[in-house]
């Protein structure tokens, strides 16, 4: 039998194209709702993409901890820790990239000092190590009951030490005074006005569940074999779980910034209904589309794409192109891609996220045309 899920793959690649999308566009100020986060509680589609890039994580560890096990704790731990390193340093060298900045007329080096620790792809490699170690130990049933106990835990921790009365607000969740006395203001993100890191420590507890839940979808997966019983146990669990997920939210409110354990569950229903439709489509019915391959290319060198979306532009923003002058009588400049977005983009007829818009999907083109390239001459950048 042939054990390969090619849904599986279409599905990593859509999740890193739709990262591209909704992290790039023209302009933050003319993004069409449902490619903009939720402000606080809710969830958008572009809620559901990290969660989605974390369940294919758990997915794909479900087809390599075979053999880890087999090669036993020396192998485990040497792979395990470098990739953990590897993925987390990657994060700060994105953060901290292009480590030059514009200072007036100079350029000088950026301080350390203000540097972001945490961010997305270190969230991905603590939430991989842990649930990797969970899997590794306790196996599938004692992962199941690790993740649920931690998804309870960290509810119990946001009510016990979130300010009594509002302990899911952004003032009230505690867990940004944890990440204010590990990290230091300085080195938290303050996307939403005050020091608040997203992807901090305590709201990733229920992220390393989201990795978890991701594997043992993939260990159904490989048991059950491409089969109507197996698209008929993933959709009866997705939808369950999805339930779930919306119930728990009138008492745990579904919220990405926080990652509560409601956003978890709700998120990972979706990701098992979605994986459920594709492998009917894809496995059981052979379908054939453009957007399958146009997917699937993403999904072969997934990080290395994720990492070079986020270096490009900032490396590109240190080249500036005169664009006229200020009230003040000060030059102003673009970059290539400012550039790009001002100059061709933004002239699209019709509201101005018209044009922000098809800037995002010609950023999506251009490196998914990277990533053919790579793929062609076989080249796949493994961490």
């Amino acid at each position: 039998m042939n054990n390969r899920f090619y849904s599986l793959d279409v599905f990593r690649g859509a999740t890193v194209a739709l990262m591209i999308l909704v992290n790039n566009p023209g302009s933050w100020s003319h993004i069409y709702a449902p490619l903009e986060h939720a402000p606080w509680h809710g969830c958008t589609p572009t809620d559901l993409v990290f969660p989605f890039f974390l369940f294919a994580v758990g997915n794909a560890m479900a087809f390599v901890m075979p053999r880890l096990e087999a090669g036993g704790d020396s192998l485990f731990w040497k792979k395990v820790i470098k990739r953990t390193l590897l993925i987390f340093a990657i994060g700060l060298f994105l953060n901290w990239s292009p480590f030059i900045k514009w200072d007036a007329n100079h350029l000088v080096l950026k301080p350390f000092a203000s540097l972001r620790i945490l961010g997305v792809l270190q969230r991905i490699a603590l939430s991989y190590f842990f649930a990797s170690v969970i899997v590794y130990y306790f196996k599938q049933k004692g992962a199941f009951v690790t993740g649920v106990a931690i998804l309870l835990f960290y509810w119990a921790l946001c009510l016990l030490l979130g300010t009594p009365g509002d302990p899911f607000s952004l003032k009230g969740w505690f867990g940004t005074e944890i990440d204010k006395a590990i990290l230091g203001v300085s080195h938290l993100y303050k996307g939403e006005g005050v020091p608040f890191d997203p992807e901090g420590f305590m709201s990733t507890f229920a992220a390393i569940t989201q990795v978890i839940f991701g594997y043992l979808v993939g260990d159904y997966i490989q048991k059950k074999g491409k089969s109507f019983e197996l698209v008929a146990g993933l959709l009866i669990t997705g939808v369950l779980l999805t339930a779930t997920g919306y119930l728990w939210d009138m008492a745990f409110p579904i919220n990405k910034k926080i990652w509560t354990s409601s956003y978890t569950v709700y998120t990972t229903g979706l990701a098992t209904c979605t994986i459920a439709v594709m492998i009917y489509f894809i496995e059981l019915k052979q379908a054939k589309s453009f957007l399958f391959r146009f997917f699937d290319v993403f999904g072969k060198n997934p990080l290395f794409i994720f990492v070079l979306s986020g270096f490009l532009p900032r490396l590109l923003g240190l080249i500036r192109i005169p664009n006229g002058f200020s009230a003040d009588g000060l030059p102003k400049y673009l970059s290539p891609f400012g550039w790009f977005y001002e100059k061709i983009c933004k002239l699209v007829p019709g509201i101005p996220e018209n044009g922000s818009l098809v800037y995002a999907i010609c950023m999506i083109i251009m490196y998914w045309a990277i990533s053919y390239l790579l793929d062609r001459k076989k080249i796949y950048i493994k961490v």
